[in-house]
Formats: structure tokens, C-alpha cells, sequence
């Protein structure tokens, strides 16, 4: 329990004291607005919305003991596997006006849904309708990034985040990998999946920092940290 109603723990994410309840929340850049019917919270004379670990595996990761947050105001992030917008909405309000997230998604649904519902009001939230294995279709339109952050449900996870990494992510900069084993082998123990797309990243040029399984939350999921050298 912290002491303070608001604590923030890493540039833009904070913890609040609701109800005596712990929540995880982000100070909302859209005020007055919800992505997926998250609450809004009033303190202090800002505007946090409730960021949900069940709805959101960075959430979950957070949560279960992430200690690095590479997320910053101003990064420049691209985003595979955007869907339809909720993690990114959270991560949006933690770059702030000055950072950008290129979203990429191969539905054609989750993307419309993004350009309804939530880039429409936030600038910084670049839709691409396009296939993650694919990196050449959007470079044009992708620069360096600080952050590669990846969660496609595909047998080839790793493979298509060392791809993207390869040409777009910057020197020193961040993969967060958001594994789904299930996706991979439904034959194989979820660790042994971990261990497995671990030792495909590092055969390249990525240093593994932290591997957090995201039980209870998101059942038979793990997020990796990893950096660029």
C-alpha cells in the first residue's frame, strides 16, 4: 500500500489510492474521454484513467514487478499488433504531444476501430493497415524508433520483432515482446515456448534485461524486455 494518493513510478504511469483500492492509471491526454469504458479519475485537479492488467499486457507486466519502463514523453514508438487501440491509448498518454506511435494491424476491423475511436482524437497515434512480417510495405512511413513494442498472436512472434527491430529501432533502443505461447505450439509448456523465442533473440544483435510472466492476467503470456546493441 503507498501512502500518498497518487504516486508516480515511472515518467507519465502512476499508482492512486481508490477506494483503498491500488490502481494502476496514466494521466489522460484526451480529458473527458474513454477508450474501452475504463473509469476516470479526478484528483488533484488532473484527469488518470484506470489502466486495466486483464485488457492490457503491458498493464499486466507492470504490475507483476516490470522494473524498467523505457517509455517516456516524446519516444517515438512502433507498434505491431496495435488492434484496436488499448494499450496504445495508455502508452499515447505517457509520450505525450511530442511522441508518436506508429500502429500497425493486418485487420481490417481492429484498425477502423483505432481510426473511429481513439486516433481521431489523438494526433499522436499513426494507424497502418499492414502486415507485421512485412516491414519494407511501411518503411517509408516508419523513422527510427526508441521502442519496437510487439504483440502479434503468431507462430513467428520473435522472428517478425527482430525483423522490425533490424530496420527500424534505434541503436540502444527497446523491444518489449508480449509473448503468447499458445499462438506458437499448443504441444509445448509455456516456459519451454519462452525459453525457445528467448533463444531466437539472442542469436541477434538484442540483449535480453527481463522475461516477466504475466499470470494471473494474461494466462500463458510472458513479456520480454530486451535492448539493441
Amino acid at each position: 500500500m503507498i501512502k500518498d494518493p497518487i504516486k508516480e513510478i515511472s515518467p507519465g504511469i502512476f499508482k492512486i489510492i481508490h477506494n483503498t483500492e491500488e490502481l494502476l492509471v496514466t494521466l489522460n491526454l484526451v480529458p473527458g474521454r474513454r477508450v474501452y469504458n475504463e473509469q476516470l479519475f479526478e484528483m488533484q485537479g488532473k484527469e488518470f484513467r484506470s489502466w486495466n492488467p486483464t485488457r492490457s499486457k503491458l498493464a499486466a507486466a507492470i504490475i507483476r514487478g516490470l522494473k524498467e519502463i523505457p517509455i517516456i514523453p516524446g519516444n517515438k514508438i512502433l507498434y505491431l499488433g496495435v488492434a484496436s487501440g488499448t494499450t496504445c491509448s495508455h502508452i499515447s498518454d505517457v509520450i505525450g504531444e511530442k511522441g508518436y506511435i506508429w500502429g500497425v494491424d493486418f485487420s481490417a476491423r481492429p484498425i477502423r476501430d483505432l481510426i473511429d475511436n481513439v486516433s481521431r482524437y489523438r494526433k499522436n497515434i499513426i494507424p497502418i493497415f499492414n502486415d507485421a512480417r512485412l516491414p519494407s510495405n511501411y518503411s517509408m512511413m516508419v523513422p527510427l524508433v526508441d521502442i519496437v513494442y510487439v504483440d502479434v498472436a503468431q507462430p513467428d512472434q520473435a522472428e517478425i520483432a527482430i525483423k522490425n527491430c533490424n530496420m527500424f529501432l534505434k541503436k540502444r533502443g527497446y523491444l518489449m515482446l508480449a509473448i503468447k505461447s499458445r499462438s506458437i505450439d499448443v504441444s509445448k509448456e509455456p516456459d519451454e515456448i519462452y525459453s525457445s523465442q528467448i533463444d531466437i533473440l539472442k542469436k541477434t544483435n538484442l540483449e535480453i534485461l527481463e522475461v516477466i510472466k504475466l499470470d494471473p492476467y494474461e494466462i500463458d503470456h510472458a513479456f520480454i524486455l530486451a535492448r539493441k546493441l
